[in-house]
């Protein structure tokens, strides 16, 4: 990910932080995966596993940040180098919270399975959405790793249809709710669900915005996608 510099052992700590971070990445990407087909599958096994590996997660975030802490005192890093160890860190951050949605979303698939009560409402949908946020993580690493601003753009542009299947699912729930009180319980379950999922979505993006920041120097956050297309040319 980092460019070189001078010093090559400078250079030799940039790149073994970015790999971890890209191994943060990928548990967590199989957090998801996981929570996707405890799901789809309403299986406990599989949602179980997901829980499991969330000490792993935030064991992983602990250690990154302290290795970062150490570089930044031990080599003083000048403007854009600062950025860069600023945006992994919030890039991380982003990453555990990513962690925490997809334990979100096992244990909420735990409880329906439990209550028996969901699985006449419509939450293979969320599926849909949830493999969506799921790559929107992935492209965000894959930019992240290359430092690929069009690639983050891209990313960005991918959040509003998450956004409006989290509208649009929200609204089918409460059809359900009126229609039919004795489905409340469940309907509320399942926008759980796909509140988690949407913020998965929203994490992904935050990773996307600091890919820009670091490139560009650029704080993107807050900002329409035409003025990021235009702060980026």
């Amino acid at each position: 990910m980092p460019e070189k510099h001078l010093s090559s052992q400078f250079d030799s700590e940039l790149n073994s932080v970015s790999s971890r971070v890209m191994e943060l990445g990928g548990l967590v990407e199989s957090q998801i995966r996981n929570a996707i087909y405890a799901l789809s599958n309403f299986s406990t096994e599989v949602a179980d596993q997901v829980i499991a590996t969330e000490d792993s997660v935030d064991t992983m975030e602990v250690e990154i940040d302290h290795e970062l802490s150490s570089i930044i005192a031990r080599r003083q890093p000048t403007a854009r180098d600062l950025r860069l160890l600023i945006a992994i860190s919030k890039a991380t951050a982003n990453l555990e919270r990513v962690g925490d949605e997809a334990e979100k979303v096992a244990r909420m698939v735990k409880s329906i399975i439990q209550s028996g009560t969901a699985r006449s409402l419509p939450s293979s949908e969320l599926r849909v959405s949830a493999e969506k946020a799921s790559g929107m993580l992935r492209k965000a690493l894959d930019s992240f790793a290359r430092l690929d601003v069009q690639a983050a753009v891209a990313v960005l542009k991918e959040d509003d249809f998450i956004d409006r299947e989290f509208d649009g699912f929200v609204r089918k729930l409460v059809t359900y709710m009126i229609e039919d009180p004795r489905t409340i319980s469940a309907c509320l379950d399942l926008l759980f669900l796909a509140k988690a999922i949407e913020r998965i979505g929203d994490h992904a993006k935050n990773i996307a915005e600091l890919i820009i920041y670091i490139v560009k120097g650029t704080d993107v956050r807050h900002t329409s996608i035409e003025q990021i297309e235009s702060a980026v040319k």
